[in-house]
C-alpha cells in the first residue's frame, strides 16, 4: 500500500525539538500577555471604588472606560497592520513598554490631590494612552503564534493559551484587590507597571517570530495562506491598504466582527460593573468580606480557563475544527449565565454565577478573535484579522461605558445584567450565519 502523502490540512508530526523551542516561545508570550491583561484591569478595580476615593458616578467612570475602549478599537486600525510589518515580537515589547510607563503615570497621578473633574480627565488621558499600547498586545500574540502552530493545532492550542491568558484576570482583579486592601490605592497601578518590565525583559530573550528564526524549519501553517511555500514568510508584508482590505473583504470575517461586537458589550458589561454589583448589592467587597471577594477574582479565572479549554476540545475534536458552532453554544450559556445572575439573592451564588457567566463569555471572545482569526486571516493577514475583531468588540465595549454607566445612575441595578442578553442572543444568531466555515485554503492543493 502506498503511504498516504499529507496535505495541508493534516497538522505535522513535529520534533521534540521544535516542540520544547515552541513553548519556550509561548509561554512567555502568554505570561506577557496576562500581565498586559493586569495592566489594562487594574483600573477595573480602582473603578469599583471611584465614588468613595473621588466622588465618580458610574457615567464618569464609564466616560474614562470608554476613552479607553474606543482608542484601543481606533489604534487597531494602524496597529494589526503595522504589527504584520514590524513583526509580532517588536511589538509586544512596544505593549509592554508602553503599558509600563503609563501605568507608572497613572500611579503617580492619583498620589496628588484632585476633585473628581480633573480625575475624569486626567485618567481618561493616561488610560487612553495605556489602551493605545495595550492593542499592541492581542495582535502581536495571534501574529507570532500563527507562524508556529497549524490550523488543526490552534484549536485545543487557543483554548490552553486562553487559559493562560486567564491568569491576568486574577493578577488585576485578585492580586488587585489585595494591593487595595493592604496598600495605597494607587499602588493599584504602580504593580503592574513593575511586573510589565521585567516581562519585557523575558520576551526580549526569547520570544522569535517564527521557528526559522530560532535555527528551526518553518512549515506551512495550512491556513488561508496554506499552499504558499513556507519560504515566502521571508517576504515584504502586505501593504496597509492591502492587508485591511483583504479582511474586509472576507466574508466570514466580517460577520466574526459584527459577532465579537456583541462579546465586546457583554465581556466588558460584565468586568466594569461586577465588583461594583458585588459590593453594592451583595455587601461582597475587599475589606469587608476578602475571602468572597477573592472567591469571586478567582471565578473569573476559573470561568476563563474552563471556558478556553472547552472551546479548544470541543472544536478540535468534536466539530472537526470549526469555531462556529462552539461559539454558538457559548453565547447561548451567556443568556442562562446572566438571567441567574440578575436573579439570584445570595451574595454565595453571586459570587460563582461570576465565574460561571466567564466561562461562556471569555470562551467565545479567544474562540474567535484569537483562533479564527489565525485560521480566516492567514499568516500574512493574521494581526490585522485579529485587530479588526478585537477592534470591534472593543467598539461595542464602549457603549458599555457611555450607555449602561449613565442608565445605571438612573435605575441602579435593576437593569443590569438583563441588558446585556440581547447582544448575547445576536452573537449566537450570527453564528448560524457561519456553521460551517473552515479556512478557503484547506484541502485544496
Amino acid at each position: 500500500m502506498t503511504p498516504r502523502v499529507p496535505s495541508s490540512s493534516d497538522a505535522p508530526a513535529h520534533p521534540r525539538s521544535f516542540r520544547l523551542r515552541r513553548v519556550a516561545n509561548w509561554f512567555p508570550l502568554g505570561l506577557t500577555y496576562a500581565t498586559l491583561t493586569m495592566g489594562r484591569y487594574d483600573f477595573n478595580v480602582y473603578a469599583n471604588h471611584a465614588r468613595e476615593l473621588h466622588g465618580l458616578s458610574h457615567a464618569q467612570v464609564g466616560t474614562i472606560a470608554t476613552a479607553g475602549f474606543w482608542l484601543y478599537a481606533a489604534s487597531l486600525v494602524v496597529n494589526g497592520p503595522l504589527t504584520e510589518r514590524i513583526g509580532g515580537r517588536r511589538a509586544i515589547l512596544v505593549a509592554v513598554a508602553g503599558s509600563s510607563v503609563t501605568n507608572l503615570a497613572m500611579a503617580l497621578f492619583l498620589r496628588g490631590p484632585a476633585d473628581a473633574g480633573h480625575v475624569v480627565l486626567g485618567l481618561s488621558l493616561l488610560y487612553g494612552a495605556n489602551m493605545i499600547f495595550q492593542s499592541f498586545g492581542a495582535v502581536a500574540v495571534v501574529k507570532v503564534n500563527s507562524a508556529w502552530f497549524h490550523w488543526r493545532e490552534r484549536g485545543a492550542f487557543g483554548g490552553l493559551f486562553g487559559a493562560m491568558i486567564s491568569l491576568g484576570y486574577y493578577l488585576a482583579l485578585g492580586i488587585g484587590g489585595l494591593v487595595y486592601a493592604h496598600l495605597p490605592f494607587w499602588a493599584l497601578f504602580l504593580v503592574p507597571s513593575g511586573v510589565l518590565a521585567v516581562m519585557g525583559a523575558v520576551d526580549a530573550r526569547l520570544v522569535r517570530d517564527r521557528p526559522g528564526l530560532a535555527g528551526l524549519a518553518d512549515f506551512d501553517t495550512g491556513d488561508e495562506d496554506g499552499g504558499v511555500a513556507p519560504d515566502t514568510q521571508r517576504t515584504r508584508p502586505p501593504a496597509w491598504p492591502e492587508a485591511i482590505g483583504r479582511v474586509l473583504r472576507h466574508p466570514v470575517l466580517r460577520l466574526l466582527a459584527l459577532a465579537e461586537f456583541c462579546t465586546g458589550v457583554v465581556r466588558q458589561g460584565l468586568l466594569l460593573y461586577f465588583g461594583s454589583f458585588l459590593a453594592q448589592v451583595h455587601g461582597v467587597t475587599e475589606k469587608a468580606t476578602p475571602l468572597r471577594y477573592q472567591a469571586a477574582t478567582l471565578g473569573i479565572t476559573a470561568g476563563g480557563v474552563c471556558g478556553a479549554l472547552l472551546c479548544g476540545v470541543l472544536s478540535d475534536r468534536v466539530f472537526g475544527s470549526r469555531r462556529a458552532p462552539v461559539a454558538f453554544l457559548f453565547y447561548v450559556g451567556q443568556v442562562v449565565a446572566l438571567l441567574a445572575l440578575g436573579m439570584v439573592g445570595s451574595s454565595y451564588l453571586a459570587v460563582g454565577l461570576v465565574g460561571f457567566a466567564c466561562m461562556w463569555i471569555f470562551g467565545v471572545h479567544g474562540m474567535l478573535s484569537g483562533t479564527a482569526s489565525m485560521d480566516f486571516g492567514g499568516r500574512s493577514a493574521a494581526a490585522t484579522a485579529a485587530g479588526l475583531l478585537d477592534g470591534v468588540q472593543y467598539m461595542g465595549s464602549g457603549l458599555v461605558g457611555l450607555g449602561l454607566g449613565a442608565l445605571m445612575d438612573v435605575t441602579q441595578w435593576a437593569i443590569w445584567p438583563y441588558a446585556l442578553i440581547p447582544f448575547s442572543v445576536l452573537g449566537a444568531a450570527l453564528m448560524l450565519r457561519v456553521w460551517n466555515a473552515r479556512p478557503a485554503q484547506v484541502g485544496e492543493h
